[in-house]
């Protein structure tokens, strides 16, 4: 009988355990959709002209951050989506690279291919889980002109 009970407590123990992982595996596709989603509002939101989709994905106070003859640019967040015009779409092709988070904190690369500048911007975008929602609070971008 006492064989029995141990083998029923392992057994159990065996059963939490996988109940805890795939909850922790649930949770972390869920929290990887819904980084996926802003990083896809960013991108589908700029190549499609759909300033509100922009404007979701980004924090209202984002700047963007680049590198310009040797000095820190910044560019005001409410200045790029302000110049982005309902239903004008742009030749621009954008794919996640990368995703790493940590509880509500999140990072991601973005390249995004620009035909018509012969362009490959790379952007680095910081994400928190605000209110209930990523959010992109930080981007930081370089670009490569394509070789001749």
């Amino acid at each position: 009988m006492k064989q029995i009970t141990e083998k029923m407590k392992k057994k159990r123990i065996a059963c939490l355990v996988l109940l805890v992982l795939g909850l922790q595996l649930i949770s972390a596709q869920t929290e990887l959709e819904g980084i996926t989603s802003t990083l896809m509002d960013y991108i589908e939101g700029t190549a499609n002209g759909e300033p509100d989709r922009v404007k979701r994905a980004f924090h209202p106070e984002l700047n963007l951050y680049s590198i310009r003859n040797d000095s820190v640019n910044v560019w005001y967040g409410q200045d790029y989506t302000g110049g982005i015009s309902e239903g004008k779409k742009s030749n621009r092709i954008g794919r996640i690279v990368s995703i790493d988070y940590e509880n509500d904190a999140a990072m991601a690369k973005i390249e995004i291919l620009m035909p018509n500048a012969k362009r490959v911007y790379t952007d680095y975008l910081m994400l928190l889980k605000y209110q209930g929602r990523w959010t992109i609070i930080h981007k930081s971008y370089t670009y490569v002109n394509y070789p001749e």
